[in-house]
């Protein structure tokens, strides 16, 4: 088979791949050795902090007492010393501000000492608090160009670690992100105000159900992360992968994901030397990630960590993305974490899964009689409750441009937010809005009719894989969530949806009781019966695919934003405003501001791709078809000359391509060209409406034609290449 040279050569420097450093030694040291080995861990500040300061540090993490100065100086000199002593020369305040990526800016411990020497310098005042410039980061207009100043604040409940690279290592320390007048410029601060808030609410229930002292509730945390690795030898033969990170043009191979062959399949040897290696560095930072398997569409695979707080868990997943670009280098790969970068294969999420407790107990844990558990109930109920009030804020937590080409596609939940129960739960609010649970279904056991299989626990209620927001044991899976996107958005709406919820749980039940603990168990019934009545709408355990529950959904009055600019366009509702804003989470500047960015990205995304769209369609693809048609011609021209007989079908069919292609062209270089007036939703609207139908047309011509030019004169890696060569 000849290639094109770009092609040949992708494919030559692939099958002859080796390894470019030597296998690690895994036996040297055992992975529980690893674990948390570069984190300045509860342990390493035991064994360095004097004891006052260890507790007072450890009253700040879990009660959240203000911290001392003279405890920071203690701490900032017990961090710089460890740091070094890993071979750290620099530290770095860590942050996360509204790009969605992670930032960092590096300061060394070196300073002169005057006499032509240098001293080491790490100071309480250093570690708290740092100073980079605020004018270059997305702010929706918090900040102008001229108000420059911005603020890190040291995060004392998330740990420093130590970075590694094969020059040295840098101290890393997880920090906030603020403006010099104090609002948020980032995604953590708004995740601690809505965690502090979710505490506040949670701690009025547990009061009522007799807890005195149960300590603090947090949010916890568990994402699912999907992503795609193709060989960096393709990844850089495609200018829209490069810039786009998704392919715009590429026919559907004849194979693709058919009978789920993939699926939990044996994982290629050069893909699980590179999982192994990017699971060492991350058990070193005390990420705990827990399973690796194959996912459904070819070069697709998936990481998952155990439940963490929060707070820590978004950090790690920040983690796990740099992690995992970077291993993938080192084995000649590219990780890949767009939600859909190749078009007719499943696109990439990041399931998230949440659920709330203290220490000691999971507030969403139903035990074995769920019907009886009241406290469970009414966290549960607070939770279907405040995902009816507010499913347009959740799925306008999960709107970009990626998530676009995903969600509704028969890989993914649609962009319907309905929640999943299962029977057993199902069944008790159903007996509670009759007028009282009396029974839980029993779970009971699997028999399979094998002698030699043990029966196996049968789970009360079976998965549902179609449901953006799915009740699995004693937890929540936001399933909508993209695969690229940081989890701190949609923690940030969920706990503050879930705020306002227990606070009215709390406050009817305040009211009913008078503070007669007598009392609760009636005003509990009546609360349950009433929160089921007005909102059992959005429980929903059937396929959310089919085509009727889009009908079925519009009569019980769900919303169905389809795009960003619907979910965006929803949100700019002074009830959203009120709500974050009472609980302390976003002012209403801070979120407008998100709301401005996040819809200037999806423009700025949708721009990007139609400029390479066309640049890639008039240089690459129309070249190639004009190449052939060439030879198609001269080929008939011949024929003709010598009196033979000759067939322009095929000159014929790529004659109109080619004239269908130069129209789709023409027509998405006016789109293209159109200059928008007016607010960044118009703009929104009309990337939704104009430019991407455009792109998709010349994409239509492009496809068909990979299908009928030679294959040595196409210019771009094919998908049954990309995808299929490892």
């Amino acid at each position: 088979m000849k290639l094109s040279n770009v092609r040949q050569a992708a494919v030559s420097a692939i099958t002859s791949y080796r390894p470019i450093e030597r296998p690690l030694n895994f036996l040297e040291t055992p992975t529980k050795d690893l674990f948390g080995k570069n984190i300045f861990s509860d342990s390493i500040m035991r064994e360095r902090l004097p004891k006052a300061v260890y507790r007072a540090l450890q009253n700040t993490i879990h009660h959240g007492e203000k911290l001392d100065p003279a405890v920071a100086d203690a701490v900032a000199t017990a961090m710089k010393d460890w740091a070094i002593e890993k071979g750290a020369t620099h530290y770095s305040h860590i942050f996360y501000p509204l790009t969605g990526a992670t930032a960092q800016k590096h300061d060394s411990f070196l300073s002169p000492d005057g006499h032509g020497g240098a001293v080491t310098e790490f100071t309480g005042k250093q570690l708290i608090q740092g100073e980079p410039d605020a004018s270059s980061f997305p702010s929706g207009g918090l900040r102008t160009t001229f108000e420059a100043r911005g603020y890190t604040a040291w995060d004392v409940t998330s740990p420093a670690y130590i970075l590694e690279n094969p020059n040295g290592t840098t101290l890393c320390i997880p920090t906030a992100y603020y403006s010099w007048t104090g609002e948020a410029l980032d995604k953590k601060t708004p995740l601690l105000r809505s965690m502090q808030a979710l505490n506040r609410q949670a701690q009025r229930i547990l009061a009522l159900f007799g807890h005195d002292n149960p300590g603090t509730v947090h949010p916890t945390a568990g994402a699912e992360q999907e992503y795609f690795l193709i060989d960096r030898n393709f990844f850089y033969s495609r200018p829209d992968l490069v810039i786009c990170e998704r392919t715009l043009f590429g026919a559907e191979p004849a194979k693709g994901q058919e009978l789920e062959a993939n699926y939990f399949g044996v994982i290629p040897e050069r893909v699980l030397a590179f999982m192994l290696e990017a699971e060492r560095e991350l058990y070193k930072l005390g990420v705990p990630v827990k399973t690796r398997h194959n996912e459904v569409a070819p070069c697709q695979y998936e990481v998952a960590p155990v439940f963490e707080n929060a707070n820590v868990a978004t950090d790690h997943q920040h983690l796990v993305i740099i992690t995992l670009q970077r291993m993938a280098q080192k084995y000649g790969l590219t990780c890949l974490v767009h939600e859909k970068p190749f078009a007719r294969v499943n696109g990439s999420g990041k399931h998230l899964n949440w659920s709330m407790g203290t220490d000691s107990m999971n507030l969403l844990e139903p035990g074995d009689t769920p019907h009886e558990n009241a406290q469970f109930l009414v966290f549960c109920a607070a939770v279907i409750r405040a995902v009816h009030k507010n499913s347009e804020m959740l799925r306008a937590a999960i709107a970009h441009s990626g998530n676009d080409h995903r969600l509704g596609a028969n890989e993914a939940p649609p962009a319907i937010i309905s929640v999943f129960l299962g029977e057993q739960l199902t069944d008790i609010f159903e007996q509670i809005e009759r007028g009282g649970a009396k029974e839980s279904r029993q779970p009971g056991e699997i028999k399979v009719g094998v002698d030699t299989l043990p029966p196996l626990p049968r789970h009360a209620g079976d998965r549902n894989r179609t449901s953006p927001f799915a009740f699995t044991g004693n937890k929540f899976e936001f399933r909508a969530v993209g695969s690229s996107q940081s989890i701190a958005g949609p923690l940030v709406i969920l706990n503050s949806i879930v705020s306002e919820s227990l606070d009215y749980m709390a406050t009817e039940l305040e009211n009913a009781t008078g503070g007669d603990p007598g009392k609760l168990n009636e005003a509990v019934q009546k609360l349950l019966q009433s929160v089921v009545k007005e909102h059992k709408n959005v429980i929903f355990n059937g396929d959310n695919y089919a085509d009727s529950w889009h009908k079925e959904a519009e009569k019980r009055g769900l919303p169905n934003l389809a795009s960003t600019a619907d979910a965006m366009e929803a949100i700019e509702k002074k009830e959203y405003y009120d709500l974050l804003s009472k609980y302390g989470v976003l002012s209403e500047r801070e979120f407008k501001s998100r709301n401005e960015i996040y819809t200037e990205r999806y423009c700025e995304d949708i721009v990007t791709e139609g400029r390479l769209c066309l640049e890639m369609a008039k240089t690459m693809i129309l070249p190639a078809a004009y190449r052939y048609q060439g030879e198609l011609a001269t080929t008939s021209s011949s024929l003709k000359s010598i009196g033979k007989k000759f067939d322009t079908t095929s000159l014929d069919h790529l004659n109109d391509l080619i004239h269908s292609m130069e129209d789709a062209i023409a027509d998405l270089d006016g789109v293209m060209a159109h200059d928008s007036d007016g607010s960044e939703l118009e703009h929104a609207r009309y990337c939704r409406d104009s430019i991407i139908p455009a792109m998709n047309k010349v994409r239509g011509m492009a496809d068909e034609m990979e299908t009928v030019i030679a294959d040595d004169l196409w210019p771009l890696p094919r998908y049954s290449e990309m995808l299929f060569i490892k």
